[in-house]
């Protein structure tokens, strides 16, 4: 399951970095590190709304079993989603990266993305902590891909038109 995106044309953008460092400009190369930022942007925020709209459904209760209110306040989607992120690239391997960091998320949350996007949809947890007992919820299965597929054209198109400016800009 891929945490992160990357939408490289590895050829043209490292030939256009190593013209941006030769040229060395870096008012040119800021400008093409904020407009590739900008193409990735609109990815960024469809996962983020993508993993805030996402269903979970819970197995239903077995007979004779208790339950309750959630120990802990915390909004699952809400938590995952603020820790989508964004970083460009302009050096030896140019391009934007949207990712998951765990490094925002909570102790008990740092594998809940890739959880989330199992093939099956299932995310398996312990109930309330106890490791003794497990239970299953569901998802819409690999909705990174999709969210990914959905984009990748426009963000394709952005990143060319991009590499064609700054390459205007060089000669």
């Amino acid at each position: 399951m891929a945490q992160s995106v990357q939408i490289i044309g590895t050829g043209q953008l490292l030939e256009l970095s190593r013209r941006l460092k030769a040229a060395g400009g870096p008012r040119l190369k800021a400008n093409f590190a904020r407009r590739i930022r900008h193409a990735a942007e609109p990815l960024a925020t469809g996962m983020q709304q993508t993993i805030r709209s996402l269903p979970i459904k819970a197995d239903p209760r077995k007979a004779g079993k208790r339950g309750g209110p959630s120990p802990t306040t915390r909004p699952l989607r809400a938590t995952v989603a603020g820790a989508v992120r964004i970083s460009v690239r302009t050096g030896g391997n140019p391009g934007a990266r949207i990712w998951v960091d765990k490094g925002r998320l909570p102790a008990d949350l740092r594998n809940m993305a890739s959880a989330m996007n199992r093939p099956d949809g299932r995310i398996r947890h312990p109930v309330f902590g106890n490791k003794k007992r497990w239970a299953n919820q569901w998802t819409t299965p690999l909705w990174w891909e999709k969210t990914v597929r959905a984009h990748r054209p426009r963000m394709e198109r952005e990143v060319a038109r991009v590499v064609d400016d700054v390459k205007n800009d060089l000669s």
